[in-house]
């Protein structure tokens, strides 16, 4: 969140930090078997319980503000800035429907936007000429290509880190994966001309300042020209077939698949292309960086110690069931989801239902194409009545696997890659 917040949003930020530890503070002192009644059902496999997890079922998602275009289910967590995210159960689709996508904005929505005099220009010190482009311009100068994507707020999940981190608090809900459509970026550099001291592209979206300010820029990021450059990089104007939503900056945007949705700037109108890791807002200081090295919970990090984030980490999602079903006498559960892995690929999905003490294989699709998410299913045969937790595991294509529990803290609370679990009941 930026510095200054209004006292709703003070006090809302307050009274989930509260909520938060007050379930902590009940998993402490409380035993297990108080906890199975809370539920209705005793803990199964409650001695493989990692000490100091707060059980699934615990966890809420409160609603209220709905965003225009958006299903009345995205749990919002700011309206100013429009900011909300998507349960996992709403995220079954194999490509994320448009008015089931989060929104992470860090500004105003641009008001009176045309997009018959829309325009996008390429500037900057590494670009051989400025360039202007129409809508109409890019549609008829270069060539149109759809791809899967998958886009995720570097900050999705930052509610489970403890100490606590300033921001959204996200839970898993901050991603998606749609079907872009629009030129690559590629094309449009090359078609102006880079010159070869070219480092990195940043972005200028007609986002408003939380002021109205319409000198202040609210965001201002973008990637190195080796991510720019890959056959994915768009600059795109649909998400599965339809026009852009309004929250998810129509007309005009970027979308860079495996990185911080950040870097995928919105309403966008002008590209620049420098000789240096561009210093736009939130490129600099600790804004989309994580810790060089890792630090103990709750350390102080230098700016200079601070490195930015580049590709997602690998993840999953249980998508079915919606967490707290319940399973009748056949005790046997399907299960299916998504899994990720930021520039990479998944290799192998798993679940557990002890704790991940034993882990189960699942079975796992292709994805569409590069960077888009894959799908994965598996049926899992319960032992016996009581509460238990499915866990999701995915490890990725150089073997890297989600840790059971919130990894390495930074004072951001970005790239937590913890496995998904959720709550069931077996009658």
């Amino acid at each position: 969140m930026d510095k200054k917040r209004t006292d709703k949003e003070k006090i809302s930020a307050t009274k989930e930090d509260m909520q938060t530890d007050t379930r902590r503070e009940f998993i402490r002192t409380a035993g297990l078997a108080l906890i199975g009644t809370v539920f209705g059902s005793r803990i199964v496999f409650a001695d493989k319980m990692p000490a100091g997890l707060i059980p699934v079922a615990f966890t809420d998602h409160p609603t209220g503000f709905e965003i225009p275009g958006k299903h009345a289910g995205l749990v919002v967590l700011n309206d100013k800035p429009w900011n909300a995210e998507t349960p996992p159960h709403l995220l079954n689709d194999p490509i994320t429907p448009a008015h089931k996508f989060f929104v992470r904005n860090n500004g105003l929505v641009p008001e009176n936007i045309n997009r018959n005099n829309w325009t996008l220009t390429l500037e900057g010190e590494s670009v051989e000429k400025p360039v202007t482009f129409t809508l109409s311009d890019l549609k008829a100068t270069f060539k149109p290509y759809t791809y899967q994507l998958v886009l995720e707020c570097g900050g999705n999940g930052r509610s489970e880190f403890n100490p606590p981190a300033k921001g959204n608090q996200w839970s898993v809900g901050a991603v998606g994966c749609a079907a872009w459509t629009g030129v690559r970026l590629k094309d449009v550099l090359e078609h102006v001309g880079v010159k070869p001291d070219a480092v990195y592209i940043g972005y200028y979206g007609k986002d408003l300042h939380l002021s109205r300010d319409p000198n202040k820029v609210v965001i201002s990021r973008g990637v190195p020209m080796h991510k720019a450059m890959e056959e994915e990089s768009l600059i795109a104007w649909s998400m599965n077939g339809e026009d852009l939503p309004l929250a998810n900056g129509y007309p005009l945007r970027l979308v860079f698949g495996g990185w911080p949705a950040s870097t995928s700037g919105k309403w966008l109108y002008k590209i620049a292309v420098r000789n240096k890791v561009h210093d736009g807002p939130k490129m600099t200081g600790t804004a989309y960086r994580v810790p060089c090295n890792p630090v103990a919970p709750g350390q102080k990090v230098a700016d200079e110690d601070m490195c930015i984030i580049e590709g997602m980490p690998v993840k999953s999602l249980i998508t079915y069931p919606k967490t707290g079903a319940i399973i009748g006498a056949e005790r046997l559960l399907k299960v299916n989801g998504h899994a990720w892995a930021g520039d990479l690929s998944v290799a192998e999905m798993h679940i557990s239902i002890d704790f991940g003490s034993t882990w189960q294989k699942c079975t796992l699709g292709p994805p569409a194409n590069r960077l888009a998410w894959q799908q994965w299913k598996a049926e899992v045969k319960f032992p016996e009545r009581g509460y238990y937790e499915v866990w999701a595991r995915a490890t990725d294509s150089r073997g890297r696997a989600q840790p059971m529990v919130v990894p390495g803290w930074n004072p951001k609370g970005y790239l937590n890659n913890a496995c998904h679990r959720i709550a069931v009941k077996v009658k």
